[in-house]
């Protein structure tokens, strides 16, 4: 049942995606070229109503046995909501931000679904409390406009999010956890099949409407593992999104360097300094795609090993990660410590 769902769920989104081209056309929902925007022509948005309609229909159709469903489909609808209006009047980031913090509440205190303790090395449990809901709050939002930043390229978000869903689709199976399995895999199936018009050269963006949404849908069944007898702890969830996070961690970094506002929109994040690096704008997503396949298979090993394998692994993400970050330059072309430390024993 749950295959022919999501077969229900794929061919949803790709036989409506068109129609809502059609429909983001009509209301001048668009995005237009600029200066820190890749493409050059203007370009539909509202793409992520496809695949939010196919999700929802995927959810009706399998009718997960769990109330908490609910109120995700509200938290997503409140999202999807806030995304329609950004991508067609483009709200102010403070309205912007108030309607994920509506969503992130809803499921914080509706769905009952909340970060109460974080796993710590050697059997160790740090207990959140009063932090609880902040601390929840803040990864929600923190998840869902981390993938809204990797938007910057024809299929990238779409498809680092179906990357995202695929290992924990795999990690619920593992852990024999059925409803985490059926909202990634619905979700998953849902953004395929926009994909299929997404990926370059794309026919439509997703914009904000599915950006967020993804990144939300991202978020909270991530955070479903700490509900269900820790199915993830929380360093599972962060290898799982380390493109994305480590992406936005960066880009924090490089504004405080160069002493500019965290808010501020530029075109250096990791898609942009691949494509400066002298990629093509298709290899530049498929290596994007490689990347977060290797944090996803990271993440799957990670569950799965003793302490010491869990560190080793840690180490050479870590060590990964600064070796890219410093070879694209993603903080600057002069922040190079590692690198430079690695030719002075040759020089």
């Amino acid at each position: 049942m749950l295959i022919v769902t999501l077969l229900i769920c794929f061919f949803a989104s790709l036989g409506l995606t068109p129609f809502i081209k059609k429909f983001a056309l009509a209301i001048g929902a668009v995005d237009r070229p600029s200066d820190r925007k890749v493409h050059a022509t203007m370009m539909p948005r509202l793409g992520g109503l496809a695949i939010f309609i196919s999700f929802i229909l995927g959810i009706l159709i399998a009718h997960p046995p769990d109330q908490t469903v609910w109120p995700i489909v509200l938290g997503a609808s409140v999202i999807i909501l806030t995304g329609i209006l950004d991508d067609k009047i483009e709200l102010s980031p403070k309205l912007k931000l108030l309607g994920q913090i509506a969503a992130a509440l809803i499921i914080v205190f509706m769905g009952d679904i909340q970060v109460n303790f974080i796993n710590l090395p050697f059997n160790g449990r740090l207990e959140l409390e009063w932090f609880s809901v902040p601390v929840t709050v803040i990864w929600i939002l923190a998840i869902t406009n981390s993938i809204n930043l990797i938007d910057g390229l024809d299929g990238l978000a779409a498809g680092v999010s179906s990357i995202v869903f695929i290992t924990i689709s795999i990690m619920a199976l593992i852990m024999g956890d059925m409803f985490v399995l059926i909202i990634a895999s619905v979700a998953l199936f849902s953004t395929l099949g926009f994909l299929f018009h997404n990926f370059y050269p794309a026919k439509i963006f997703m914009g904000d409407t599915g950006a967020l949404f993804l990144g939300f849908i991202i978020a909270v069944v991530s955070l479903l593992g700490f509900k269900n007898v820790t199915m993830f702890s929380l360093v599972v969830p962060v290898i799982i999104l380390g493109v994305p996070i480590s992406d936005t961690i960066f880009a924090i970094i490089r504004r405080i360097v160069h002493k500019q506002p965290i808010s501020l929109a530029d075109k250096s994040h990791l898609h942009h300094c691949l494509l400066r690096f002298g990629f093509s704008h298709q290899k530049t997503v498929l290596i994007i795609y490689a990347m977060s396949s290797v944090f996803g298979l990271a993440a799957i090993i990670f569950s799965t090993s003793t302490l010491w394998g869990s560190i080793i692994i840690l180490a050479l993400l870590t060590i990964g990660i600064e070796l890219v970050v410093e070879t694209v330059g993603l903080v600057s072309q002069n922040y190079k410590p590692v690198l430079n430390a690695i030719k002075r024993p040759h020089k």
